[in-house]
This record gives structure tokens, C-alpha cells and sequence, in this order.
């Protein structure tokens, strides 16, 4: 399997430097699966674009992250698992919220329950929702459009969780608290 190293804004490839000085700037921190990501700076362009979009969309920050973490867990990302508990948690998801995205479960949260739902379905049925899946999110005070919105946050998600899949990054310490195992 190859090895993809962990990249600093100095040891990126050219292009890539831009976009990692950019995270350490939001961050505070180049997480390490940016730094994975820049072995290709296409991906981790067309990556942190797509979350440009994404974050200035139509659902709220703790909309977001109950997709992310549901994303996360369903494609079994541990690193994207922690990151996204703990941003979950800063954007003020209920903790016991949280811990039923963590465990599979959905949020009691009528709303966000319904995004987790269409979210890990969709990816588990490779984008074959039901008419009956989409309804719920529907009823739940979404509109169309948002619907469709779940598979831009999805798209995302799918990079950074294949990415944490293969390049495998360690886990940052600031992270180690929210660690989680498929």
C-alpha cells in the first residue's frame, strides 16, 4: 500500500501550499488529514472548494455537522469520526446527540434526526433513496432543494472519509478524547 505522508505548508507540493496555509489559518492547526490530501493538491483543492460551498449553503452549522459525523461513522472514518465529534459538540449538538451518531443510531432531534437518516441511507444505498426517505426529510421542515443539498455535504464527506481510509493519518492529541473505532 503506498504511503502518504503528512505535509506541512513546507513540505507540500507547490500547489498545495496555498490551501494548507488556509487551513492552519481556520484551524490554528493543518489537520492531518489535509496534510494527507496534499499529496494531490487537486484533491485537496477541489476538497476545501467544495466545503467552501457546503458551509455557505442553506443549513446551519450543527445541520452540517450531524451530516458530517453521520457521514463519518457510516463510512466508518475514524479520524473524521473524532473531528467531527468534536466540532459537533463546539457548534452545540446535545452530547447525548452526539452519542447516538457515534453508536449508528439518529439524533432524538426530529430535524437533524431526519439529515442523519437520509444521509447514512444515501450512502448505504449508493444514492437509491425512496420516495418515503425523502418525505421525511420533507416533513421534518426541509425543502427540496435541501435535499439535494445533502448530497453536496455528502460528496464532501465521502473525500475526507476515503481519504482517512487510505492514507490512514494519525490522530491529532487535541482529537484523542473523541477517538472512536468502526
Amino acid at each position: 500500500m503506498p504511503s502518504y505522508p503528512i505535509h506541512t505548508v513546507a513540505t507540500a507540493p507547490e500547489e498545495a501550499r496555498p490551501v494548507l496555509d488556509e487551513l492552519a489559518k481556520t484551524f490554528g492547526v493543518i489537520p492531518n488529514i489535509a496534510g494527507a490530501m496534499a499529496n494531490s493538491p487537486a484533491l485537496i483543492k477541489a476538497f476545501v472548494g467544495l466545503f467552501q460551498q457546503v458551509h455557505s449553503g442553506t443549513f446551519t452549522e450543527a445541520e452540517i455537522q450531524t451530516l458530517l459525523l453521520t457521514n463519518a461513522v457510516t463510512n466508518s472514518c475514524d479520524w473524521a469520526v473524532a473531528f467531527h465529534t468534536m466540532l459537533a459538540l463546539k457548534e452545540g449538538l446535545v452530547p447525548a446527540d452526539v452519542e447516538a451518531v457515534r453508536g449508528r443510531g439518529v439524533p432524538a432531534d426530529m430535524r437533524l434526526a431526519a439529515l442523519s437518516g437520509l444521509a447514512r441511507k444515501l450512502i448505504e444505498r449508493r444514492g437509491h433513496v425512496s420516495e418515503d426517505d425523502l418525505q421525511t426529510c420533507i416533513a421534518a421542515g426541509f425543502r427540496g432543494e435541501q435535499v439535494l443539498e445533502v448530497l453536496a455535504v455528502t460528496a464532501a464527506s465521502t473525500i475526507t472519509n476515503y481519504v482517512g481510509t487510505i492514507a490512514q493519518p494519525p490522530l491529532e492529541g487535541f482529537l484523542r478524547s473523541h477517538a472512536w473505532r468502526a
